[in-house]
């Protein structure tokens, strides 16, 4: 501290006021002009939206989207001049069949008569097992024209079924899938409702919820599944012969697996006739139209340059199976997709691309089949 500094007295902290003239600006000099103060204003902003159209992501999620193939319907059952065909040469080639064994029979008791008491105890025994199985399939195509029937009962009057009309259909799809134990918690709940008042619409979507969803995730797992073999299968294949013969197989399989599992059970006759709606349903509404483009959607860019024509012809067929499943649950499923959300090609999409990038890295199928 110099000497200065010592000597001066000490200031004593003190306050000001705002109106104390000694706090107030300073007077400006002679011919300092002040800059009058900026007033409020908005400033103009152009905003620019996007059409949807131009949307990168959203017009992506509407080409995948685009896939997936609308609701399937049962074809109308009507006759006509092929199924006349059928059944007459049929009639004809079964009495053909009952002449040729007649006259066997009598040939062997005429020659030797014990060969024909057992030509005669066969005979019987070939025509009980025939019966047995007309019995099976006649109970087959019942069991899946009672699923149609109960579909489209229930898609009539979804929105203003009343309580009875609701209870009873909801009653009879418990009865068709009681064999299932994936519905018994579902059965369950609904069985606690019986004292309880609930309009119509509501009941069924509770019925939809309690009884479809856990058949909902079986089924998309068991398409799924299909679709991941399909796509591995094709893409080692060596021969296209083998990638149709696969395909086919695996699609019968599905379409069978998903009929017993929402409690349709057809019978061989039930089984071509809905394979056959399956099929005819696609063809219709058209097949997917698969490029470089659909690839690299499928399993990322960059990845799509390095795998090979084969890999990429599995993935595809693969999304073909995933489209069977989808159409094949539409028309297994005994109540149509009201309160759940119907599956979609995305749900599968990310599943088959993964599958089909492990298989291609480590160069044989992964596990999960």
């Amino acid at each position: 501290m110099t000497e200065k500094d010592a000597s001066s007295p000490i200031r004593k902290p003190r306050s000001f006021t705002v109106d104390d003239p000694a706090t107030k600006a300073k007077p400006e000099a002679p011919g300092q002009q002040t800059k009058p103060a900026r007033k409020p204003a908005a400033m103009p902003v152009t905003v620019s939206m996007t059409m949807e159209e131009d949307d990168p992501f959203l017009s992506r999620q509407e080409e995948l989207e685009a896939l997936t193939p609308p609701p399937a319907t049962s074809r109308p059952r009507r006759l006509t001049a092929g199924k006349v065909l059928t059944a007459s040469l049929g009639f004809l080639l079964a009495l053909a069949v009952g002449i040729w064994t007649d006259t066997l029979i009598r040939s062997l008791f005429e020659r030797i008569p014990w060969l024909g008491w057992a030509a005669t105890i066969v005979a019987a025994i070939a025509a009980l097992a025939l019966l047995a199985l007309v019995i099976k399939e006649i109970l087959g195509i019942r069991r899946l024209a009672k699923v149609a029937h109960l579909r489209e009962g229930i898609a009539a009057i979804a929105m203003s079924a009343t309580a009875k009309e609701a209870r009873a259909l909801t009653a009879e799809v418990s009865s068709l899938i009681a064999v299932n134990p994936l519905s018994a918690r579902g059965r369950k709940s609904l069985k606690s409702l019986d004292d309880e008042i609930i309009d119509g619409p509501h009941y069924l979507a509770f019925a939809e919820r309690e009884l479809m969803a856990p058949l909902d995730r079986q089924a998309r797992l068991l398409t799924a599944n299909a679709a991941k073999r399909v796509s591995v299968v094709t893409a080692v294949s060596p021969r296209a012969f083998v990638d149709l013969a696969y395909v086919g197989y695996e699609a019968i399989r599905l379409i069978r697996a998903l009929a017993e599992l929402y409690g349709g059970r057809p019978g061989t006759i039930g089984m071509f006739r809905l394979f056959r709606d399956v099929i005819a349903h696609l063809a219709v509404t058209g097949a997917i139209a698969a490029g470089d483009s659909l690839i690299q959607q499928v399993v990322g860019h960059g990845v799509a340059a390095k795998l090979s024509a084969r890999l990429g012809e599995g993935v595809i067929n693969g999304l073909m199976t995933a489209r069977i499943g989808i159409s094949a649950m539409d028309l297994c499923r005994p109540m149509p997709f009201k309160a759940l959300k119907r599956p979609g090609i995305g749900d599968f999409m990310s599943d088959i691309a993964n599958f089909a990038g492990k298989s291609a890295k480590t160069g044989k199928p992964t596990d999960g089949l």
